[in-house]
């Protein structure tokens, strides 16, 4: 411009050139002043909405864009105030928090954001009408039976979104570690599958954006809590789906991964402040050790280790102790509730998270929806180190854990070492019924989350060295013992991965999701008659289970296993009875019916669901070998 100036006011009269300076001057003035008005943007603003009516009634906005902190939010709309406006140390970010007075009326809020007198930028925030019924909803209990699914894995819906513009990891289906294109569209067309099996809930791994360069299948390393990875289909799709799977009497449970997210979020990549991750310049990786929380002798920085220690170098770990950071995952998870519609919350890594933190989310969960259940991932065999997180554990230190649910992976793993030993001095099932007597730790042992098998361990069928017999017996156990039975997609069809370990090979792709598969679980096409066999087993167990009062609700009384290899125990309430009977031994064996007086008399009669016949029994009960056996005595 001043050359510009100065090249041609040579040419012009006194007059004329101030004139032309006027004219030129008011020009700058204006770009000047546009360039300011434009110099903030918002990106994102996190949650886009909210809900009248809910007991999470302030509201934390997460502002990002470009040089937010020289604006000023202000908000006119009846029963919405504006409470805080927090800065950080990163200028790209702004908070703001809203109260939302239980007057207020569903509608649009527009939030102005004003530099001086000027508003300079306008956002707007719906507030909608909270479904009717949301806060009480049900959430599963011993009375359902859960299907696990790796959505990758299970079945292609939808080719067109096997690749997905932006995203850093293409399909490859040949590759065990890969993309492999299942997706949301292939879990709504196999609806039916699911509930004709016996399912009442659904438990996908994450569903949520993975926009990484590996492994992004699995989805535990999100790079957006608030976004359905586009290569699964839309967050309007995953709501469909919900609502498909509800008119089947079936649920959705979210799986939630608070500790860490993906190397590629964008606040990880611009974060809003120094502690908003955890050793974010070393990025060391935890040690592992669980019992360093519970250990009265553990040193501080063991401690440290465990909890802030990044879970895999391309998954940062997050500081729940920062507030504004707990506070946007307490509202990311209500938020997803109220969206979807969900029945329940699957809790990744439970214990890498800071415990305070802990025990305010699952809190504020519960609180808000007090039907609503938790199940934690706290995967050890050690009793105590899981039962010190169940909600009303009394524990040494004085920590008050809220959370309502843990996964049971002693079972499994007991389960597996009975069946695959060979007799000793005592039984074999002495694993199992030693490891059940330890329920005493936990104050809530029927609400723990019992599997033969899911997508972190060895399939059980392999684990079983594939022997039919040993995997009816499991399936037998895991359908009557106390607890909230889950399967891993494709235990029904006796699925297995050769090689041990491999993370790939046990999220194999399930038979018949893909075009061109050579097997079929819905048609039944190109499976062995031992894979239909045990698909019928499985299917009539879990469909029978649906009625099961006596499971759903009863007491547990088992009897110890004796040198004869039989484990016995019955589920029991006022009005109904169920004996089970797990004979491991390759000959048949008779059971004196006197032993279980306590029980039962030596003399009865019972329908035997396995095989649908009537049994009278009168003093002693013969077992053929290597079966099960389930009684509903008839009283």
């Amino acid at each position: 411009m001043k050359n510009f100036l100065n090249c041609h006011s040579k040419n012009l009269q006194p007059i004329h050139t101030m004139l032309y300076l006027n004219k030129i001057t008011i020009i700058c003035l204006f770009f000047l002043l546009a360039a300011g008005l434009q110099a903030q943007s918002i990106s994102r603003m996190e949650p886009a909405n909210w809900w009248t009516g809910m007991k999470w009634n302030t509201v934390t906005l997460l502002v990002y864009g470009k040089d937010l902190s020289e604006v000023q939010p202000t908000v006119a709309y009846k029963g919405v105030r504006l409470v805080k406006t927090q800065r950080v140390t990163n200028p790209n970010y702004l908070f703001v928090s809203l109260q939302i007075a239980p007057t207020a009326a569903p509608g649009t809020v527009k939030i102005n954001f004003k530099k001086g007198t000027t508003t300079v930028l306008s956002q707007d925030f719906p507030l909608l009408a909270r479904e009717k019924g949301s806060a009480t909803r049900a959430s599963f209990t011993q009375k359902d039976a859960i299907l696990l699914v790796v959505p990758d894995r299970f079945a292609n819906g939808d080719p067109s979104n096997d690749n997905t513009p932006g995203s850093l990891e293409t399909a490859n289906r040949t590759d065990e570690s890969g993309r492999h294109g299942g997706d949301i569209q292939g879990l709504i067309g196999h609806l039916d599958y699911i509930q004709s099996l016996g399912f009442t809930q659904i438990w996908n791994t994450p569903l949520l954006e993975n926009n990484m360069p590996r492994y992004s299948y699995h989805g535990y390393a999100a790079t957006d809590f608030y976004k359905i990875d586009p290569r699964f289909g839309s967050n309007e799709l995953f709501k469909t789906f919900v609502q498909e799977a509800r008119k089947r009497g079936i649920g959705v449970i979210w799986d939630v991964v608070l500790n860490h997210c993906g190397l590629e979020y964008y606040f990880v990549q611009d974060p809003p402040a120094k502690d908003w991750l955890n050793v974010p310049e070393t990025r060391s990786r935890t040690n592992h050790l669980k019992s360093t929380l519970l250990d009265p002798y553990a040193a501080e920085q063991d401690k440290l280790e465990y909890n802030d220690g990044w879970f895999d170098t391309s998954m940062p770990d997050l500081n729940q102790k920062n507030p504004l950071l707990a506070t946007y995952l307490i509202q990311n998870t209500i938020w997803w509730i109220e969206y979807a519609g969900l029945s329940g919350f699957r809790e990744d890594t439970y214990s890498y998270a800071d415990k305070g933190f802990l025990a305010k989310w699952s809190k504020t969960i519960t609180d808000e929806y007090p039907n609503f259940n938790i199940v934690g991932e706290e995967m050890t065999t050690t009793v105590p180190l899981s039962a010190y997180w169940q909600k009303g554990k009394i524990n040494p230190d004085g920590y008050k854990s809220n959370l309502p649910s843990l996964m049971d992976f002693g079972l499994t793993e007991n389960n597996v070492k009975a069946l695959t030993t060979s007799s000793g001095w005592f039984s074999t099932w002495r694993e199992v019924y030693q490891g059940i007597a330890q329920d005493y730790h936990y104050p809530r042992p029927d609400n723990l989350l019992i599997f033969p098998d899911n997508h972190d361990l060895d399939r059980y069928y392999s684990r079983l060295n594939q022997d039919f017999d040993q995997w009816k017996l499991g399936m037998a156990l895991f359908m009557t013992m106390r607890g909230i039975p889950q399967f891993f997609y494709g235990t029904e069809l006796l699925m297995t991965n050769e090689k041990s370990g491999n993370d790939g090979l046990r999220r194999g792709d399930f038979y018949g999701g893909w075009p061109g598969d050579t097997k079929n679980a819905r048609t039944g096409t190109g499976l062995s008659e031992r894979e239909k066999a045990a698909q019928t087993y499985f299917s009539r167990l879990l469909n029978w289970r649906k009625t099961a009062t006596a499971v759903h609700s009863g007491k547990l009384k088992h009897y110890a296993p004796q040198r004869d290899d039989v484990y016995v125990y019955f589920r029991y309430t006022a009005t109904a009875k169920i004996m089970v009977i797990l004979n491991k031994n390759t000959e048949k064996i008779t059971l004196d019916m006197a032993r279980f007086q306590e029980m039962t008399p030596a003399s009865f009669t019972a329908k035997e669901i396995i095989s649908g016949a009537t049994l009278t029994v009168k003093g002693t009960l013969e077992v053929a070998p290597k079966t099960a056996m389930i009684l509903e005595l008839v009283e």
